[in-house]
């Protein structure tokens, strides 16, 4: 059985920093493309960040420009468990963060249950 359990969010001011973590079981991380994603209040969900597998792709990061320079995707592939560092945090950050865990080879998609972050002004 697949399960991806974020950790982590909160409400912190504007400014402010958290760490979102995810731990995976179920599945061969270290062969899986880690995503963070968010969702806020009547938008559509978007990518934050991604970081690919290190073993196919050597661990390639990518970032929605909004977050380019104050968030840091990073994986832990003893522990199984993938990281979101967010500094100088905003209101506009404010969402539902969900870690995804993606195998194209496969075509398996994972979703977490999703954590919230609250970034108040």
């Amino acid at each position: 059985q697949v399960q991806l359990v974020e950790s982590g969010g909160g409400l912190v001011q504007a400014g402010g920093s958290l760490r979102l973590s995810c731990a995976a079981s179920g599945i061969i991380f270290g062969i899986n493309t880690m995503g963070w994603y968010r969702q806020a209040p009547g938008k559509q969900r978007e990518l934050v960040a991604s970081i690919s597998s290190p073993i196919t792709t050597g661990g390639r990061t990518n970032y929605a420009d909004s977050v380019k320079g104050r968030f840091t995707i990073s994986r832990d592939n003893a522990r199984n468990t993938v990281y979101l560092q967010m500094n100088s945090l905003k209101p506009e950050d404010t969402a539902v963060y969900y870690c995804n865990a993606r195998n194209p080879v496969v075509d398996s998609d994972y979703w977490g249950q999703g954590t919230q972050v609250t970034v108040s002004s």
